[in-house]
C-alpha cells in the first residue's frame, strides 16, 4: 500500500510503499478512499521537520529541558542515541479520512466489513490506503454522504467542540475569527445552531468564502472590525467570540477582547500568541476557553485506545458523538463542504498538495483531498496476538536456530529497539537483519532504513515460517511478549524478548511448559533483557564479593521518576504496571550478584489519598533468597530528576561496594577504597546482546538460566500479591 510520510530530520516529504497496518483488537481495518490535509496543523508539522536541529530546539525548549533531564539520567551516548534515532525517523501525516471498512477485530459490534466510516485521529486515520483505526474514532456514514464530504468529519468535530465551548444560544451574535477550514466549519454550525456569524479573516478570498457558505457578514482584518461588529451587534458587542485563527501573534485574541459584549465567552480552537490584555477582558469580565480537539475522550487513552465510551448520560457530547453529528449534518445538507474543497491529488501526488501548504506553490487553498485507489492489495497484516493455552504443549518445528542464528527477525521496532538493541546488532559481525515486523508499516520502514534489514512486515508469521531466521527479537508492548515467545519456540527460533517475559503466572507456566517436556539441550534458547547483570560494573563488584563466604544484603534504591496512570505500561493488561514490567531488572541483578534464588518477598508502598499518585510505584520490596542474602528494593517514582536513577550497596564479609547508577563503583576492603569505572552510563546492553548471539551461535549455554528467568517473573507476581495481603509471600 501507498503512505505518506515526513522524515523527521530532514523533513522531507515522500510517498513511500509500505505493507499493511496489522489488526489489534478493539478496532478496525479500512480502505481509504479520501483523506483530508488539515493546512493548519499539518504545516506546523512540515515546517518543525524542516527546521535545523538548532531551530527545533528553540521551538521545543519543553523538549530541551526533558533531554537534559535524560542525559543525567542515563548519560550522554544513550540519550543522544535515543535522541538521533526519534529525529532520523519517519512520521505519518494526515488525521481526518474516509473509506470502507475492510476488515473487524473480534468483540466489535457496530461495524461490519463494507460499511462506510469517517476515521479521525494522528497516527491512526493518516494518509494512507488501509488504516487501522480504534472503534471511538470511527463513524458511520449514511448512503445520503458522500465520502469526499465525510473526509471532513475530524475537522468538522474539532470546529462542533469548539462551538460548543462557546455555548451559543437560539439568535445570539457570534464572531469567528480566522476564516480557514476551521474557521469555515465553524461559521456553518453556528448558522445551523440558530446564530447569526460575523467573520474576520486577513485574506480577502476567505472573507468571501465566509459569506458564500453562511456567514452574514464578514470584512478583513484591516477593516475597522470593532465598528463594523458594534454595528452587527446593535451597539452590544458579541456575545460570543470564537478564535480559529493560526498566528504567532497575540492579535486574536486582542481583538476578541475589544468586540466581545459584557460577560460574553472567548474560545480559542486555533493556535495563537495567548499574551491577553488584561483591561477588557478584567472589566468586561469576559470568559476565555480552550477548546480541547473534538471534544470529551480526546488524549484518553481508555477512550481513543480501549474503546471505553463514556456514558452518555454524564458526558453527552464525547469526540465519536461529535464525528456522529457532523456527518448527520452533512446529510441534513447544514453544512457544506463541497465548496471549501479547491485541490484533489492522487496520492502518488502528495508532494505536489503539500507544496501548496508550505508556500512552494503560491495558489490559494482551503480543502486539499488525496485519493486513492478503490482496489485492494492482499492484507496480510495478522493478528497482533494469539491465545495462550496453559494446556497445550510444544515442539519446534524446525532446527532453524542452530542453522541459521545469525539470521535475524525483529518484532517490534519501537524507541528502546532503536536506540539500544537494533544497533548493538547491526555491529556484530555476520549478524544478517532479514525482517523487521511492527504494527504499522511506517515504523516498519524507518527500522529498515536506519539498520537496513532485507524487507519489512506488519505480520509476525511471515518471520515465523521464514526458514532463513533462526533467531527472533521481540521488543513489542508487554502484553504480547508472551504469546510470541511462544510462536517463535514452536517455529524452532532462539528468542531474545525484552522484559517482562509475561505478566501472569498462567502465560509463565505456558512458557515453561515448552522446557518441561523437551530437553533443553535440543531446544531453541531463551532469553530475556535483563541487562543490568552485563554491565561491566557489575561484573567488577560480582567477583568482588564472589570469596567472602557469606550472605550478601544489596541495598538498591532507583529514582526511576514519574509515569502517569494513564501510560499504556500503567495499563494492568497491556503494560502488567511498573512492578511487573521493571522491578523485574533489579530482582535479576540482586540474583545474579548473590548467586541465589528468591524464596520469600515482602513488599509495602507508600498510602496516598491522591488520584494522580499510584502508590505501588514508591515501594519498598525485602527479599529473601534461598542462600540468606537479602535484597532490599526501593522503587521511587516521587524523586527529583536531578538526582541519578540507580545506586546500589553491598555488603558482605567486612567487605562493602557501591555502584553509582552504572558510572562508578567504590570498592572497600581492609579499609582502602578503589573507585573503578569511566563515568559514562553503561547498563550492559551492548555485551548483552553480543554476549546472546555468540551463545545461540556457538556453545548454546544459557546466559542467564530457564529457572531464573522463572524465579525473577514470579518474584514481580508475588510482589503484587503481598502488596495486596500485606504480608510476607513464599514462592
Amino acid at each position: 500500500m501507498k503512505q505518506v510520510v515526513q522524515n523527521m530530520k530532514t523533513g522531507e516529504i515522500k510517498v513511500e510503499k509500505l505493507p499493511a497496518p496489522a489488526m489489534k483488537t478493539g478496532g478496525i481495518l479500512v480502505k481509504n478512499h479520501f483523506s483530508l490535509i488539515s493546512a493548519g496543523t499539518e504545516k506546523s508539522s512540515v515546517d518543525l521537520g524542516k527546521m535545523n536541529m538548532l531551530q527545533k530546539a528553540r521551538s521545543h525548549p519543553d523538549d530541551v529541558k526533558k533531554v537534559l533531564q535524560e542525559i543525567k539520567q542515563n548519560g550522554f551516548l544513550a540519550t543522544y542515541k535515543k535522541v538521533m534515532s526519534k529525529l532520523d525517523s519517519l512520521k505519518p501525516l494526515g488525521y481526518s479520512t474516509a473509506g470502507v471498512v475492510l476488515a473487524v477485530a473480534p468483540g466489535i459490534s457496530e461495524f461490519k466489513v463494507g460499511d462506510r466510516v469517517a476515521c479521525a485521529g494522528g497516527g491512526y486515520a493518516s494518509h494512507s490506503d488501509i488504516v487501522f483505526v480504534p472503534r471511538n474514532l470511527a463513524a458511520k456514514i449514511p448512503d445520503e454522504v458522500g465520502l469526499d464530504e465525510a473526509v471532513y468529519t475530524t475537522l468538522g468535530a474539532i470546529a462542533m467542540q469548539g462551538v460548543r465551548q462557546a455555548q451559543p444560544t437560539l439568535g445570539e451574535k457570534v464572531v469567528v475569527i480566522g476564516l480557514g477550514l476551521v474557521g469555515l466549519l465553524a461559521v456553518q454550525i453556528l448558522k445551523a445552531n440558530g446564530c447569526q456569524v460575523f467573520g474576520v479573516d486577513v485574506d480577502p478570498d476567505n472573507v468571501e468564502l465566509a459569506k458564500k457558505v453562511g456567514a452574514d457578514e464578514a470584512c478583513q482584518r484591516s477593516a475597522d472590525v470593532k465598528s463594523l461588529v458594534y454595528s452587527f451587534t446593535e451597539g452590544y458587542g458579541a456575545d460570543a467570540v470564537v478564535i480559529a485563527a493560526a498566528t504567532r501573534s497575540s492579535d486574536p485574541v486582542s481583538l476578541a477582547g475589544e468586540i466581545a459584549r459584557d460577560r460574553s465567552r472567548v474560545v480559542m480552537i486555533g493556535a495563537t500568541g495567548m499574551n491577553m490584555p488584561r483591561p477588557p477582558y478584567y472589566l468586561k469580565e469576559l470568559e476565555f476557553k480552550l477548546s480541547r480537539s473534538y471534544g470529551p475522550g480526546r488524549y484518553d487513552p481508555n477512550y481513543e485506545e480501549q474503546g471505553n465510551d463514556y456514558p452518555i448520560g454524564y458526558v453527552r457530547w464525547t469526540e465519536n458523538r461529535n464525528m456522529k453529528e457532523f456527518i448527520h449534518l452533512l446529510k441534513e445538507e447544514k453544512v457544506d463542504v463541497r465548496t471549501l474543497t479547491t485541490h484533489r491529488f492522487p496520492v502518488d501526488s502528495a508532494v505536489k498538495a503539500y507544496k501548496l501548504i508550505s508556500g512552494e506553490k503560491t495558489e490559494k487553498y482551503i480543502g486539499i483531498l488525496l485519493e486513492y485507489k478503490k482496489e485492494t492489495d492482499e492484507i496480510k497484516a495478522g493478528p497482533a496476538q494469539s491465545k495462550i493455552k496453559s494446556n497445550e504443549l510444544f515442539t519446534p518445528a524446525s532446527d532453524a536456530f542452530k542453522k541459521n542464528p545469525f539470521t535475524i527477525g525483529f518484532i517490534g521496532a519501537g524507541s528502546f529497539a532503536q536506540a539500544n538493541l537494533l544497533p548493538n546488532l547491526k555491529g556484530i559481525p555476520k549478524v544478517v537483519l532479514d525482517t523487521v515486523c511492527t504494527a504499522t508499516g511506517v515504523s516498519a520502514k524507518t527500522a529498515q532504513t536506519q539498520f537496513g534489514f532485507k524487507s519489512v512486515t506488519t505480520d509476525t508469521n511471515e518471520l515465523f515460517v521464514n526458514g532463513n531466521i533462526g533467531t527472533v527479537f521481540i521488543a513489542t508492548r508487554h502484553n504480547l511478549h508472551a504469546s510470541l515467545v511462544l510462536e517463535a519456540l514452536k517455529a524452532g527460533k532462539n528468542v531474545f524478548v525484552e522484559k517482562p517475559l509475561a505478566l501472569n503466572e498462567e502465560e509463565l507456566i505456558s512458557i515453561g511448559q515448552f522446557y518441561r517436556v523437551n530437553d533443553e539441550k535440543n531446544m531453541p534458547l531463551i532469553m530475556v533483557g535483563f541487562n543490568r547483570r552485563f554491565a561491566p560494573l557489575t561484573i567488577e563488584m560480582k567477583k568482588f564479593f564472589k570469596d567472602t563466604g557469606e550472605p550478601l544484603v544489596v541495598n538498591y534504591r532507583i529514582n526511576a521518576g514519574y509515569t502517569p496512570k494513564n501510560h499504556w505500561t500503567q495499563d494492568p493488561s497491556e503494560g502488567g504496571g511498573r512492578i511487573i514490567g521493571e522491578v523485574c531488572h533489579f530482582v535479576d541483578l540482586i540474583q545474579f550478584l548473590t548467586g541465589s534464588r528468591v524464596e520469600k518477598v515482602y513488599a509495602e508502598s507508600i498510602a496516598s489519598n491522591s488520584t494522580a499518585i499510584i502508590s505501588s510505584d514508591n515501594v519498598n520490596i525485602t527479599l529473601r533468597m534461598k542462600d540468606g542474602s537479602l535484597g532490599i528494593i526501593t522503587y521511587l517514582a516521587n524523586g527529583d530528576t536531578a538526582l541519578p536513577k540507580e545506586r546500589i550497596e553491598v555488603t558482605s564479609g567486612k567487605r562493602a561496594g557501591v555502584l553509582d547508577n552504572f558510572q562508578y563503583a567504590y570498592l572497600y576492603k581492609n579499609g582502602k577504597e578503589k573507585k573503578i569505572g569511566t563515568g559514562r552510563v553503561d547498563k550492559g546492553i551492548s555485551n548483552e546482546v553480543n554476549s546472546f548471539v555468540r551463545s545461540a551461535s556457538s556453545d548454546r549455554n544459557a546466559l542467564i538460566t530457564f529457572d531464573e528467568l522463572v524465579n525473577t517473573t514470579m518474584t514481580t507476581f508475588k510482589i503484587l500479591t503481598s502488596l495486596s495481603v500485606g504480608e510476607p509471600v513464599i514462592l
